[in-house]
């Protein structure tokens, strides 16, 4: 259980980097950096995939089309819902809206399989929640360097992020309890793949609109370089590590725990956010981070306290693979 909880902090550590990409790339466009990690991405599945032709021989029309949509909509979509939340909501209060994941999952997840009585489970969400809206005030206070307007227009962006990955979480977990003879890395891998090529599909389109920079600035080192530096790095530490990270939590922790851990990514997420805007935390904040962390604590005593009770999810039935992609 404790190696578990450390790979679900692993994961969700590198999953919280999606929240400072659009500070950091320069004068490129999150599309851009997306065309570029996602594309990475795609490339190392397809590759994992070509030293694995035995059991992709195994595969079916349908396996391919469900983890390619499984990838768009979980690694492609909850980015983009990501990203689109930071520029508009700014750093601080997209992580803390994107919180309501682990609600959302937790809910979803002992609802689908009782694992935790739902008395139980009042204590850590009520303290999620109140965290919640502690860590979300502070962007709305008059100091704050985000808009009102612009608020109004990033909170969908994160609310969708929040959609999403519960759909990718609960979709996958059941797509995955159909098919327990596909080996876990290969279907991280067709998710991969999916991404990349959902991303290659976007292109003419996001061309129409005008979203890629690439064409005005080109891709010489001096101007690209944190492109390709923060895109190879999403791609190998989030993409990558954050699948294998979660899919070795995911075999050892139960689904309502698994839920929980994520709230760690909101947390590491305002940190980072807070970095990139060069101001410490408020004490409003901070107490809403630390009932955050308790409600984590929470779940994980109960758990540990029931484990000899508990269904431990197997190698097929995971309860999410990778967000952003996604995460």
């Amino acid at each position: 259980m404790l190696t578990g909880i450390i790979a679900a902090l692993l994961a969700a550590l590198a999953w919280s980097l999606n929240f400072v990409v659009p500070f950091v790339i320069g004068d490129y466009s999150v599309f851009d950096f997306a065309l570029f990690r996602f594309l990475i991405s795609g490339l190392l599945g397809f590759g994992f995939l070509a030293c694995n032709l035995r059991a992709v021989g195994s595969l079916r029309l349908a396996d391919w089309l469900m983890a390619f949509w499984l990838g768009i909509i979980g690694y492609l979509g909850y980015f983009l819902a990501v990203v689109g939340a930071a520029i508009y909501a700014g750093p601080v209060i997209a992580p803390a809206f994107l919180g309501l994941v682990p609600v959302v999952l937790a809910i979803a997840g002992n609802w689908r399989q009782r694992t935790v009585s739902w008395r139980d489970l009042m204590l850590p969400l009520s303290l999620t929640a109140v965290g919640l809206i502690l860590v979300n005030s502070g962007s709305f206070n008059p100091a704050s360097r985000v808009k009102l307007e612009s608020v109004v227009l990033g909170i969908p962006f994160a609310l969708a992020a929040v959609g999403l990955w519960t759909w990718f979480g609960l979709l996958n977990q059941s797509e995955l309890a159909k098919r327990t003879q596909i080996d876990a890395g290969v279907w991280t891998a067709l998710i991969m793949a999916g991404a990349g090529l959902g991303m290659l599909v976007f292109v003419p389109f996001g061309s129409l609109l005008s979203v890629f920079e690439i064409p005005r600035l080109g891709l010489r080192w001096e101007t690209a370089g944190p492109l390709y530096i923060w895109g190879t790095s999403l791609a190998v530490i989030a993409s990558v590590g954050g699948a294998l990270a979660w899919t070795y939590a995911a075999k050892r922790l139960p689904v309502v725990l698994s839920a929980q851990l994520i709230t760690m990514e909101t947390l590491f997420g305002t940190i980072f956010g807070l970095l990139v805007r060069h101001r410490w935390p408020t004490l409003v904040e901070i107490f809403g981070m630390t009932l955050l962390l308790i409600g984590v604590l929470t779940v994980i005593r109960i758990v540990y306290g029931q484990k000899s009770r508990l269904p431990i999810p197997n190698d097929s039935v995971l309860p999410k693979l990778a967000p952003s992609a996604s995460r």
